[in-house]
């Protein structure tokens, strides 16, 4: 892979699309390529007089945003790390990995601040408001004066215009730390993931060449995962800030019913979502529809023509103009993929984690094999641990360009990371075809060993649970020798149902000899418990599994 810098594709972008509208927060103000690149300066001039070097860590923490966008931009363009923190975790965490990063900056909002200390951050410069670029905090009193003097500032470096030639962005390289990103994970605690602009930039080349050569400048995209886990940052704003797209920010919380109207408004032309968004809407809208036509689409003239107008419907409610909807992040159910893979429905499935800027498998949506994963996306090599890749499942371990320096200030951990041969070892377990297609079988660490040496993989179990009725989602743990399913259920649909809780409950657990007709011998769930509030889950929206094991 020949490397280009990343930076300099992004000044090349800007220049190009200086005009065109670049990021908007949804149903409020737009920014184009030049308001950013504007604001992007002034942040370079106030990095550079509170004495920010190159390689010094900046850390953002807000809700999605466009200023999230510009401060993102403005550290990795000036040469600083960019050290993006979920805006969800609680104070205490936000001051560790503030000083476990060594940051000295660190953009928040109005709500992150007021749970913020700054005593707690000794090493911080300034903490600034990220709408505003007020510093809330500084060490002295002479970092206060930067910011008053600001725009008086900006005005003598370009007193005639601030046009597109004055760009002149950091050139960075290859193997150069561009992101510190932490993630939770499913399986663990924390770790900052060292990106480097290698990574990055094959995952651009990636989305340019491979999955999404069809988009160009102009075009539109929702950005509705957080921005700072890598499967948002990516796809729903960097990539496309690299060929001039228009990035709209949810900036609230994006519930489904806000996602699928801001759908219908904007008509975005590429869709990156979780499972989770699709799977509610094929419950809400489509599952009872099919239940009603089940006979119709048994008859060979009928039965076409009503899936067409399925997958029509379907694609209408996601704004209608999209190449396909790539899902990641999450294990997607079953049953729900094997429905709009029969109707056509332009979806994918691919796979990736942070330690790979994330993209590792990736099919288009007209090569999709049902169930998997995809194949190793461009620039990079999947292998199977296993005696027999085909057949018998083991740990996927991946290699190229997309793969992290390792974890920061863990070596420890980088090492276990890594095999001895150089390949990464992901903690997933698959197998992979005949034609390069990777099939998971869940997490190395949260496999459960059968009675009679079986590998119970509860990723499976829980897919299986998760299409009846009621279910919002369940997690398998191993209880005492046994399989407990912890069930969070829809308990505001039971009362709309005309169920009393208790009535409620009781229908619930009574799926249990239901869902173990359908589960080999080997995996037979015990018992179902019913959790009272959501699971708490990473960034990526998938269940913090470690938080409900059972010694």
């Amino acid at each position: 892979m020949e490397f280009k810098s990343v930076n300099k594709i992004l000044q090349e972008s800007f220049v190009r699309n200086w005009d065109r509208p670049a990021l908007t927060n949804y149903q409020g103000m737009t920014l184009a390529y030049r308001d950013v690149a504007t604001r992007i300066a002034k942040l370079h001039i106030a990095f550079e007089q509170c004495g920010l070097e190159k390689g010094d860590k900046v850390a953002i923490c807000s809700r999605n945003q466009a200023n999230w966008g510009v401060c993102f931009l403005a550290a990795i363009t000036y040469g600083a790390v960019a050290v993006p923190i979920l805006h969800e975790f609680k104070p205490g965490n936000i001051h560790y990995l503030v000083n476990h990063s060594e940051a000295k900056v660190l953009f928040v909002d109005d709500v992150i601040w007021e749970g913020i200390i700054p005593e707690e951050m000794p090493d911080l410069q300034v903490i600034v408001q990220i709408n505003t670029f007020k510093f809330y905090y500084a060490a002295s009193e002479e970092l206060y004066s930067i910011r008053e003097h600001l725009n008086e500032e900006f005005g003598k470096r370009y007193p005639n215009n601030f046009d597109p030639e004055h760009l002149n962005y950091y050139e960075d390289k290859a193997e150069e730390l561009a992101i510190i990103n932490y993630t939770s994970g499913t399986s663990g605690f924390s770790k900052g993931v060292m990106l480097p602009y290698r990574a990055l930039y094959s995952n651009i080349e990636f989305a340019a060449k491979d999955a999404c050569p069809m988009l160009k400048a102009g075009m539109n995209v929702v950005s509705m995962l957080p921005t700072a886990h890598m499967y948002g940052m990516m796809f729903e704003f960097l990539f496309e800030m690299t060929i001039g797209m228009h990035v709209h920010f949810l900036s609230r919380v994006p519930s489904p019913k806000i996602i699928m109207k801001a759908f219908g408004e904007i008509h975005p032309d590429i869709i990156i979502a979780v499972p989770l968004v699709i799977e509610k809407v094929y419950k809400t809208k489509l599952k009872p529809l099919i239940h009603k036509t089940r006979f119709y689409r048994r008859i060979p003239v009928l039965g076409p023509s009503i899936e067409k107008k399925f997958c029509t419907e379907l694609t209408n409610s996601f704004g209608g103009q999209f190449e396909e909807v790539i899902l990641g992040g999450a294990a997607f159910n079953p049953e729900v993929e094997k429905f709009l893979h029969k109707i056509g429905f332009h979806y994918t499935v691919g796979y990736g984690m942070t330690e790979c800027a994330p993209i590792i498998g990736y099919a288009h949506w007209d090569k999709v094999k049902v169930g998997s994963a995809g194949r190793a996306a461009m620039n990079m090599e999947i292998r199977i641990d296993s005696s027999d890749p085909v057949h018998v499942p083991g740990e996927v371990q991946v290699k190229g360009p997309n793969v992290c320096l390792g974890y920061y200030k863990n070596p420890e951990a980088t090492r276990d990371a890594f095999t001895d041969d150089g390949w990464f070892r992901t903690g997933d377990m698959g197998v992979i075809d005949k034609d390069g297609y990777l099939f998971l079988r869940g997490r190395s660490k949260c496999m459960v060993l059968g009675p009679s040496g079986q590998n119970i993989y509860p990723e499976e179990l829980e897919a299986v649970i998760n299409t009846f009725s009621y279910v919002v989602d369940s997690l398998v743990i191993e209880d005492e020798g046994a399989l407990t399913a912890l069930v969070y259920p829809d308990y505001h649909q039971g009362e709309l149902d005309g169920m009393s809780l208790e009535e409620f409950k009781k229908h619930v657990m009574g799926f249990l000899s239901a869902i173990n007709q359908e589960l080999p011998g080997y995996a037979q769930i015990k018992k179902i418990e019913l959790m009272s509030e959501d699971f708490e889950r990473t960034p990526k929206k998938s269940i913090k599994r470690y938080l409900y094991q059972r010694g």
